[in-house]
């Protein structure tokens, strides 16, 4: 890529995170071509659709959390490690309106331009939950899909302005459900 080319690159995805970060997925392609001084045209060309942008967005965030995950399998309890796995992706999920929705659509669909960094952030969690299990620590009856499932619900869910003061106790309402030794008065110390 030429110079002035990814000095370009860099700027529009800039402006696109601030864009992005103000109004969620949905955020208008012109807007952000407009406030980032380009053309739609060259927006478009560096990023041909809504789901490519906001792929380079999210990627290194899921890669994060991808790489997260692979260190905490080997530097704390498993119970623990899911917990602490799950809350980052929450947290994760909380600082881009509409990702879920997003992830939840791509992570079923080969074509998009973020199934493989959903398919990633999958398997971390799945590792995480086998492991878990392993030790006795979660539900044996759920697997990785049910996981997921549960971190999207939530995701989405807290994405609603009724529920976002609510995260916290809802993190810990489902973590208690999957861990099966999770001490009792860790829920009680979040409630509101």
């Amino acid at each position: 890529m030429r110079a002035d080319a990814k000095k370009n690159h860099s700027h529009i995805l800039t402006v696109a995170r601030e864009v992005v970060t103000e109004h969620g997925s949905d955020a208008s392609m012109r807007d952000i071509s407009r406030r980032a001084d380009v053309g739609l045209a060259t927006l478009l060309r560096h990023f041909p659709t809504r789901e490519a942008l906001f792929e380079a967005l999210v990627c290194t965030d899921l890669d994060a959390l991808t790489q997260k995950a692979d260190e905490l399998e080997t530097a704390t309890s498993p119970g623990e490690a899911l917990a602490s796995w799950f809350r980052d992706w929450v947290t994760f999920t909380q600082s881009y309106r509409g990702v879920v929705a997003m992830m939840a659509a791509a992570h079923t669909n080969p074509d998009s331009a973020l199934y493989a960094s959903c398919a990633a952030v999958h398997s971390a969690s799945a590792r995480l939950l086998l492991r878990a299990q392993a030790e006795g620590t979660a539900r044996a009856d759920m697997n990785g899909d049910d996981l997921f499932g549960l971190m999207s619900a939530l995701g989405w869910l807290v994405d609603l302005p009724s529920f976002a003061p609510r995260a916290d106790h809802l993190f810990h309402l489902i973590t208690s459900a999957i861990l099966t030794n999770r001490p009792s008065n860790d829920v009680k110390k979040t409630r509101r």
